[in-house]
């Protein structure tokens, strides 16, 4: 059987195969595109049982009906977050979809240091300055993070390792979730309300998955309510700030730096090459204005580590799926009827 893969970065082709070859050796073959799954593409999946997705394609119920009149039964998100997926449509027609619930949380979380310390120490504009030439430190004064207070919003395993670091820098924590992580309390974190960690923080890192719950948790209000001087990192999806708010903000002359790696309108922007296109996103050109705000496009996840992973845990999903067996993976499941007698898929 031939299983086709959507948005497949040419980083992780090679990975992606060699988990495949490694699972089933010959007994399925691997078709890797780099173009994205949408309206447009959903029709090119026609005749291929599995389908692999990545986080930027688009499977609401329009996809989702094409996918299945063209026969494909099982759904395979090569990441965590599934946003772009409408589990309800899925359910109603009957097919299984699953995802990568664990790879590397330091892969995102060494990351989102990564963008609040470039953006501290103004390590981008050194770097363009020191290549022309000019070594002039105005303008590049960053502080001590040490002492200072860091606002972990979501405290799962990568805001844990985010709090780590932190930890490590001699930074007092503050933190949000639903529950408490008994880790982070060991570190010495206080979990408080949402409206306190935003007001006390000195720097904010996101680290909870984009629910309805959750979308636009950055709001004007919350924003209203940081320090002039605090700096905002989101390593996690763009739909939890809203971006509107946040250019205010930004005009206002508030906060000290941004560090994005995801945008809320990321989708057909993000890991293709718009370089010789009139940028029509408004909004993030506008945000690409702001001489302290950092935007990189989606990459936090992106190691060896990482992406091995997430590899072999979609390779055992689909692994799974023909088994007729489901897992801690599994967003949506058929009913046993949609099954035969062995367990196998019909």
């Amino acid at each position: 059987m031939e299983i086709v893969a959507y948005g497949v970065l040419a980083d992780e082709e090679p990975l992606l195969q060699k988990a495949f070859d490694r699972a089933f050796g010959g007994r399925h073959e691997l078709r890797c595109l780099g173009l994205f799954l949408n309206r447009d593409t959903a029709p090119t999946a026609a005749g291929h049982e599995v389908v692999l997705c990545s986080v930027n394609d688009t499977l609401d119920a329009e996809v989702l009906r094409s996918l299945a009149d063209g026969g494909t039964r099982m759904i395979a998100q090569r990441a965590t977050g599934f946003n772009n997926i409408d589990l309800t449509v899925a359910e109603e027609l009957g097919l299984t979809v699953a995802r990568v619930s664990f790879y590397s949380p330091y892969s995102v979380a060494e990351f989102a240091w990564a963008l609040a310390l470039a953006v501290d120490r103004r390590i981008v504009r050194a770097a363009h300055r020191t290549r022309e030439f000019d070594f002039r430190l105005d303008g590049l004064m960053g502080r001590d993070l040490h002492g200072r207070t860091a606002g972990v919003v979501g405290t799962g395993k990568i805001g844990t390792a985010f709090a780590r670091v932190a930890h490590g820098f001699g930074m007092r924590l503050l933190g949000w979730d639903i529950s408490e992580n008994p880790d982070c309390r060991a570190l010495g974190m206080e979990y408080v309300a949402r409206e306190r960690l935003f007001a006390e923080a000195d720097l904010v890192s996101l680290h909870v998955p984009l629910l309805p719950s959750t979308h636009h948790l950055v709001d004007a209000e919350a924003l209203a309510l940081m320090k002039d001087d605090a700096i905002l990192v989101n390593s996690s999806r763009g739909g939890l700030i809203d971006t509107d708010a946040l250019l205010d903000t930004l005009r206002a002359g508030k906060l000290g730096g941004v560090g994005l790696d995801v945008y809320e309108e990321e989708a057909g922007l993000f890991f293709l090459d718009k370089s010789l296109e009139v940028m029509t996103d408004e909004r993030l050109a506008r945000l690409m204005t702001f001489n302290n705000v950092l935007i990189t496009s989606h990459q936090a996840y992106f190691t060896r580590d990482a992406v091995e992973q997430i590899a072999d845990t979609t390779v055992r999903n689909v692994d799974d799926y023909f088994a007729g067996r489901t897992g801690d993976d599994t967003l949506v499941a058929p009913s046993p009827a949609d099954h035969d007698g062995t367990g196998a898929p019909r």
